[in-house]
């Protein structure tokens, strides 16, 4: 056993006399290296989002991240390695407070965080709903009549926060011009709904045929 362990603390002790002066002279510089603040506009990363809910607020998505530390390795730092993370994980339909500090920022070895702006984020969910709606088209005819129009599809499936979804009648087409055209004719255009936090299970484009007369 008294064998064991001599050969464990003395086996190329040169090499580990080398690695212990290079560890300390490290350090050494790292401890006497002047002390340098930068603040760092970093992304905002939100973790573990339940699957059934959506947001329905407007969050920032990035943050100022004011941090301290050895003047090298601050000017070493990029944007992503001092990101705030947001854990999600059990969050409920509402608005729930969610404070950003230190504990949120994973930095790296002798860097200190002092602030973060925002300091608190205020967050709205609202369960998550699917339900098909009309397609709308969008159609104009100048100095014609618009007789009749026909969509495929005829309905689409939408999907957002349940409040945002219920308040759809349909959705819209591109604008679509059938200026001069007599008769009938079948225009292609993009299916969209006009609220920004509600959107297409899949992009759709829509057959819009438009029967025209004088």
């Amino acid at each position: 056993m008294r064998n064991l362990v001599r050969h464990v603390f003395f086996h190329n002790m040169g090499l580990k006399i080398i690695a212990l002066l290079i560890a300390f002279g490290l350090w050494m510089a790292i401890a006497r290296e002047p002390m340098a603040e930068v603040v760092l506009q970093t992304p905002i990363e939100f973790i573990h989002v339940p699957e059934n809910l959506e947001l329905v607020s407007d969050v920032p998505l990035q943050a100022q991240v004011r941090v301290r530390g050895p003047g090298r390795l601050v000017r070493q730092l990029v944007p992503s390695e001092v990101r705030p993370i947001v854990d999600l994980t059990g969050t409920n339909p509402g608005t729930t407070t969610i404070d950003l500090t230190s504990s949120n920022i994973p930095v790296p070895r002798n860097i200190r965080v002092l602030q973060v702006i925002p300091a608190q984020l205020r967050i709205s969910f609202d369960r998550q709903l699917t339900r098909q709606v009309p397609v709308h088209p969008r159609v104009s005819a100048t100095g014609l009549k618009i007789v009749q129009t026909r969509t495929d599809p005829e309905m689409v499936t939408i999907i957002g926060p349940e409040e945002r979804v219920k308040a759809i009648e349909n959705a819209l087409t591109d604008p679509i011009d059938a200026t001069g055209v007599i008769g009938s004719q079948t225009f292609s255009a993009n299916a969209y709904v006009a609220d920004p936090l509600v959107r297409l299970v899949k992009p759709t484009r829509v057959q819009v045929t438009v029967l025209t007369g004088r």
